[in-house]
């Protein structure tokens, strides 16, 4: 079948053309190591499983297993008017390879997991996109979700141990912090707002521009509406002398800067660094409508973007649906998550939104992609946060109060690749939690407040049995409807408002308001005694999580 083109098209390169070019012939083609006759996919010139080389286009049965859907019903795009279906199947010959696709010629009332499936082709100029619909035969029963790599639970036995006792989190301390106004459309550029947190944290650390050697950001440069230009920019509008600098999209998660800067610290590369995060989306998109910026027209190397999947919302709704089938919850489950930040907003001048959120809001709000409603996902902003991190040797320097690192976790244990990775929990959770706790002799029980990443409701619910603040698959008990996550409750959470309510921020505002509640400064949000915060910054793509804590 041939359609008109508009949709976004994947990017053709020596290893994937024969995918994206195998439905010519009706036949689906996954890449085979004959070695070990694992199939690998997105197709690579080594097998990940036996690491042989002896890779070439296989052809499969074209027949798979439905393990997740969601019905778009926010997101258009040229060629794709909205609602339709985003699915995700398992192939029948080897479930580890997953594919992110279009469910057709059904309704997503007749779809449920476990249904078997089977490819026909859509053609798109030179590409032949591989579609699935309901399979005439069908099992007697469901089939059951594939296991993942690694159980939920088991993540721990497989951390990479300490090398030596001494650890870079005691070489270093965070000693400023800076935050620009939250705006939807604040129409600024956004290096003149990445220079207003910068010199905003330079001076609540009680420094001049002179003492900063050391620059670090996420993403860097090349990220339209989601960057200031990178530490470049940045150096040359402040006219900076760093001794070291850092910047670039795969790191340790948005926060990833922060981290960065501690081990350059540690290893005596810089005295005071400088970490910031801009982003400027709502002004981005509205200077695309007035055609002031033209958006590029390439094709993308984010294959899932073909289908619809243009938003990490879409991803993560299949995970909420999987989480639901597999433990039990619903929309109400992450409810209580949106419900608890925007009460926790209502006491934060700076947030977005602090209107009153009741759970018939919730339910009743505009539906993006199942199971999402608008109040599940983050609120774009303009805004820049910036943070110093200072060698402890050299806290003598400032004159705020510091707020030191006891532990990082950054271990990478589940595949980054967004169709490939952790089926039931946001991918890049479970192993970076891990690995925080082998760095520390402290435990769960003793966090005072946690600031975790929130885009999407589901995302802080990961991350919660990612932490251990509660088992795996328990999080909709241990909500107990929002009280347990309240700031008089067992584990308060995102107490500025989160990303839901105060603001996307992209993590950096979560290490923000950790530092503000160390330091006691949380005003009618702070929570009282607060002397241990959790922070976690990214899921999905690679992330890190921190503790930190107060000298008090």
């Amino acid at each position: 079948m041939t359609s008109e083109p508009g949709r976004p098209l994947p990017q053709l390169t020596l290893d994937n053309e024969f995918f994206w070019t195998s439905g010519r012939d009706g036949v689906l083609r996954i890449c085979r190591c004959s070695d070990c006759d694992s199939y690998v996919h997105p197709p690579a010139p080594v097998c990940r499983y036996c690491h042989g080389t002896a890779l070439a286009p296989a052809e499969v049965s074209g027949y798979a297993t439905l393990i997740g859907f969601t019905l778009n019903e926010r997101f258009s795009l040229p060629g794709m008017p909205a609602p339709y279906i985003v699915a995700h199947v398992a192939l029948e010959e080897d479930p580890r390879v997953r594919l992110v696709t279009n469910a057709v010629n059904c309704a997503h009332e007749d779809l449920h997991l476990g249904m078997r499936m089977e490819v026909s082709f859509e053609q798109f100029e030179d590409v032949h996109l591989p579609m699935f619909s309901p399979a005439a035969e069908q099992p007697d029963e469901p089939a059951p979700l594939p296991e993942d790599e690694i159980a939920p639970g088991d993540y721990a036995k497989h951390v990479r141990p300490m090398i030596r006792r001494e650890k870079f989190e005691d070489k270093v301390a965070i000693t400023g912090i800076g935050q620009t106004k939250m705006g939807r459309r604040l129409m600024r550029s956004p290096l003149s707002l990445a220079v207003e947190a910068c010199t905003a944290a330079v001076a609540d650390a009680g420094l001049e521009l002179s003492d900063i050697d050391g620059l670090a950001t996420w993403p860097a440069g090349g990220f339209s509406g989601f960057s200031e230009g990178g530490a470049s920019a940045v150096e040359d509008a402040l006219g900076l002398r760093p001794t070291w600098y850092n910047g670039g999209m795969e790191t340790f998660g948005p926060g990833g800067s922060v981290i960065a800067a501690m081990i350059a610290i540690a290893a005596g590369m810089a005295r005071h660094v400088l970490c910031f995060r801009t982003v400027w989306e709502p002004t981005y998109g509205e200077l695309t409508k007035k055609g002031m910026v033209r958006p590029s027209g390439a094709r993308t190397t984010n294959p899932v973007y073909a289908y619809g999947a243009t938003s990490a919302a879409h991803i993560l709704g299949l995970t909420a649906q999987r989480y639901f089938a597999k433990y039990g919850g619903s929309r109400e489950t992450l409810g209580w998550i949106a419900l608890n930040q925007r009460a926790n907003a209502a006491l934060n001048p700076a947030a977005i939104y602090r209107d009153p959120l009741t759970m018939d809001d919730y339910l009743s709000a505009r539906r993006i992609t199942t199971p999402f409603g608008l109040y599940d996902c983050d609120v774009p902003v303009d805004a820049s946060t910036a943070v110093i991190v200072s060698a402890a040797g050299a806290v003598g320097d400032v004159s705020s109060r510091p707020v030191y690192v006891e532990a990082v976790g950054t271990q990478i244990m589940e595949r980054v690749d967004w169709e490939q990775s952790t089926l039931t929990h946001e991918p890049q959770v479970l192993g970076q939690s891990a690995h925080l706790w082998s760095r520390t002799s402290l435990r769960p029980s003793d966090v005072d407040v946690a600031e975790l990443y929130d885009g999407f409701t589901i995302n802080c619910m990961s991350w919660i049995e990612g932490m251990g603040f509660c088992g795996i698959g328990e999080a909709p008990s241990f909500l107990d409807g929002g009280k347990n996550i309240a700031r008089d409750g067992v584990l308060p959470l995102n107490t500025h408002g989160g990303q839901l309510s105060h603001g996307r921020t992209h993590g950096m505002g979560l290490v923000h308001e950790a530092v503000t509640q160390l330091r006691g400064a949380g005003g009618e949000r702070q929570v009282s005694g607060a002397k241990v915060a959790a922070v976690s910054t990214g899921g999905l793509a690679t992330s890190g999580v921190m503790l930190l804590r107060s000298d008090a």
